[in-house]
């Protein structure tokens, strides 16, 4: 049980400050791991922004939640931001998650903590999953220094970004596609030495969740002689030269 100093704090720091952006890390797929304080701060907020108020109302639902919801994604135009704004500069509780993980990290909530600042509004975090930290912490390889690529381009910049990844001299995250999962690990398998290791994690904190570790050869058949598993959302981890 916390001290009385300590519990006063939580309270203090779990609620969306009037006037403020808190930006709120919400499950990456076990809608048990998201925090008391992301709980209370949800609660609290007089509106969610998020990318898809669907995939949001299956988080507020399953906690008893009825707080507003209001879509805002990479396609919206910018007077919906704007519309943001003013609720915020009338002193509204505003917080703002991603369908997924921490908002801002290869998503569209980014784009509103930039206006928020331009509008010289607070804007407070509230820490939780990420599909990249959970990677790295179970790839086995060094984590105090990374690159982290997002999702790769589909087309025009993708063959160069291979081969930055085959030359970088830390480990390398992105996000792949099922759709585009295979040719990704055949490409590693052209251009990585066997002595590199590549770390595929699958549907993480989910019911298929797995980790498959090895040569960019190795995972390449693994995936390749097993084509059930190439489905769900996946995170690619590249260890450099120096890591194997």
């Amino acid at each position: 049980m916390p001290g009385p100093h300590l519990a006063n704090h939580r309270r203090q720091n779990s609620n969306v400050a009037p006037g403020s952006l808190t930006v709120v890390a919400t499950p990456i797929g076990n809608l048990d791991d998201v925090s008391r304080r992301a709980l209370e701060t949800l609660r609290s907020a007089d509106l969610v922004v998020c990318e898809d108020t669907r995939v949001t109302k299956k988080l507020l639902d399953r906690y008893g939640l009825a707080t507003p919801t209001l879509s805002v994604h990479q396609h919206s135009p910018d007077r919906k931001i704007q519309v943001v704004i003013d609720e915020l500069r009338q002193g509204k509780k505003v917080a703002v998650v991603t369908d997924a993980g921490t908002p801002g990290v290869s998503d569209p909530g980014g784009l509103l903590v930039v206006a928020a600042y331009a509008a010289g509004i607070k804007v407070v975090a509230v820490p939780g999953p990420s599909a990249v930290t959970a990677a790295l912490s179970v790839s086995g390889l060094p984590t105090d220094r990374f690159q982290f690529l997002g999702f790769l381009p589909h087309k025009k910049g993708r063959e160069t970004m291979f081969h930055e990844i085959s030359d970088a001299e830390e480990t390398v995250v992105f996000y792949e596609s099922p759709h585009r999962l295979m040719k990704t690990l055949e490409r590693l398998k052209d251009l990585l030495s066997s002595d590199r290791t590549v770390v595929v994690c699958r549907e993480l904190t989910k019911v298929f969740e797995e980790t498959v570790r090895g040569s960019a050869g190795y995972v390449f058949d693994v995936f390749k002689d097993n084509p059930g598993k190439v489905r769900g959302e996946f995170v690619v981890v590249v260890g450099s030269d120096k890591a194997n």
